[in-house]
């Protein structure tokens, strides 16, 4: 499709070019900006930033409701009378979970700090890249956190030996769930991206 486009995006800034027979496009934006795109999208830079924020807000949002109810169960559990009966073990690992969700917790409140202080910088695409890679830091910290706490319930409530194991085949099965299936699904359906 050769010629020119006098509006793309809401913006309507900015003119495109079409390569014939292809789907390569290339911005001429404002700010002189070239954008050559082959995935069919037909976005700048900026905003693919703007658009990869706002899925990461939404990722974000599903698990730091998670991490603080976890957090908020975790730091009431020391001011009960039963706290005091557990064995050393159990409250060392106790110690470690906390400490494990509240490093989840700042892990994924992180990104919405991250981008309050660069706000208006003109930095969005690096803000999204370091963003996401504090949500991916907070996911494994809360996988860490949940794998804790529930080795640590199941081990207060059953004593039994099968705990580890069972805690094993849950782990397992977070591993499967968050990372495992995504990645052959990026690499069964994408073909060098």
């Amino acid at each position: 499709m050769e010629g020119r486009e006098s509006t793309v995006g809401p913006d309507r800034r900015a003119d495109a070019r079409y390569d014939a027979g292809s789907d390569v496009r290339v911005d001429a934006r404002e700010n002189g900006s070239v954008d050559a795109r082959e995935d069919g999208r037909r976005e700048t830079e900026d905003e693919r930033a703007d658009r990869r924020w706002q899925e990461l807000i939404q990722e974000i949002r599903v698990a730091q409701t998670g991490v603080q109810i976890l957090l908020g169960f975790l730091l009431t559990v020391v001011f009960t009378p039963h706290f005091q009966g557990l064995e050393q073990i159990d409250k060392t690992i106790y110690l470690v979970t906390v400490v494990l969700g509240s490093l989840a917790t700042g892990a994924l409140i992180g990104p919405v700090a991250f981008h309050r202080l660069v706000s208006g910088r003109r930095i969005k695409p690096q803000a999204v890249a370091w963003a996401s890679r504090l949500t991916f830091t907070g996911l494994v910290l809360l996988l860490a956190t949940l794998t804790s706490a529930l080795f640590l319930i199941l081990r207060v409530a059953t004593h039994d030996t099968y705990v580890p194991w069972l805690v094993s085949g849950v782990l397992a099965w977070y591993l499967v769930c968050w990372f495992g299936l995504p990645l052959w699904v990026r690499i069964r359906y994408t073909s060098g991206n």
